[in-house]
């Protein structure tokens, strides 16, 4: 498998002629993300945090906001990201996708085509007085229905054909075990994880889809499949395990609570708090790990990434927040010392329209 430097000097070159920044550990890159998208190479992303319009909520200053006439049509369009987002990702991957909340539903439903979405979070906003918009100023006797005062984050990983749980590392495992000529029972007791009642143990139930294995049993079971001869490697456990570091100290419920942006003169009507955004991010993401954000704003996912030594991709279609993504992040780049290219204009684009093909999660080698 490929390196994460590797990953991220190939999406350099997919996306030359659209870029805007390049620097050692960021790529602005300005137009069309779905365009965008289907330059880069697949499974070469670790994590895909991003915002898209909302659509429902229909505001001026947010593009794309009110470009569909029908839910449908905003439903079809985010199922064509959904298919490019599950192409880039990495197999042990995670998305994050920010929605209103009465559109998650019917997101969640479309986007478990081709991922398993695991959580809904509900991001809470208990901002001071003053500061809550709508909240404080509203007549509540008006109202016909609960304030919305949430939204919501899909948190998902990629997914493979199955049932409930659809677990890229499942059929991995599965996979590399069957050609090893290893029963559940002989690969179990490898690692002396036996189940009191399923002699498969803990890998039976990681072939199923349920908990994953600790770093230790990971590579017991990829010794174990590897020295039978049948198998020639498996990938790392930084490959082949989805990341989620997390602990008590840390906001670990499906319920974040962090105040909203203040208003600021430049502020992008959908900026959302650095501080949330560190937290996706660390804990799911590996130091080194390639951080995409297919519609940019004002690049707060790109400098949340860079300020927690990650890789990032920013992609924005409005040229003026483009111009903001960009000085942002070529004056934390140049701090660092790593800035290694700007273009002041963007070279003409001219994306492919071709349709890639759903490429297979994991890849391993056979004898």
């Amino acid at each position: 498998m490929t390196t994460r430097q590797e990953d991220f000097e190939a999406i350099k070159t997919a996306l030359r002629q659209q870029t805007r920044l390049s620097a050692v550990d960021a790529v602005v890159a300005e137009g069309d993300s779905m365009a965008l998208l289907r330059l880069l190479p697949a499974h070469s992303v670790s994590l895909i945090l991003t915002d898209p319009p909302y659509h429902s909520t229909k505001k001026q200053n947010i593009y794309g906001d009110t470009a569909f006439a029908e839910d449908q049509h905003y439903i079809e369009w985010m199922e064509e990201y959904s298919s490019e987002w599950r192409r880039v990702l990495k197999p042990n991957g995670s998305l994050f996708c920010f929605c209103a909340s009465s559109m998650s539903a019917r997101l969640d439903v479309m986007l478990s085509k081709q991922f398993n979405v695991l959580s809904h979070v509900v991001w809470t906003k208990p901002n001071d007085p003053g500061f809550d918009g709508w909240k404080g100023k509203m007549k509540k006797e008006a109202l016909r229905q609960w304030y919305s005062h949430s939204e919501r984050i899909l948190f998902a990983e990629p997914a493979v054909d199955g049932n409930l749980f659809r677990s890229p590392f499942a059929e991995l495992l599965r996979d590399c075990r069957r050609q090893a000529g290893l029963s559940m029972h002989e690969l179990t007791a490898v690692i002396g994880a036996h189940g009191r009642v399923n002699h498969g143990g803990a890998v039976s139930n990681w072939e199923a889809g349920r908990n994953t294995p600790s770093r230790e049993q990971y590579e017991k079971m990829r010794a174990a499949i590897v020295a039978t001869g049948k198998v020639k490697s498996m990938p790392l456990y930084e490959d082949a395990i989805r990341v989620f570091s997390m602990d008590a100290s840390k906001e670990f419920t499906d319920v974040w609570t962090f105040p909203s942006v203040r208003p600021y003169k430049g502020k992008h009507p959908a900026e959302k708090p650095a501080v949330m955004l560190e937290h996706a991010i660390e804990a799911t993401t590996y130091p080194g790990d390639v951080v995409l954000d297919c519609f940019a704003g004002s690049g707060s996912t790109a400098l949340a990434a860079l300020k927690l030594g990650r890789r990032t991709v920013a992609m924005e279609i409005e040229h003026k927040w483009v111009s903001v993504v960009a000085d942002r992040v070529q004056t934390v780049s140049e701090a660092d010392g790593a800035t290694d290219q700007l273009d002041t204009e963007l070279l003409p684009t001219s994306p492919s329209k071709r349709k890639v093909p759903q490429l297979p999660l994991f890849e391993f080698a056979g004898k």
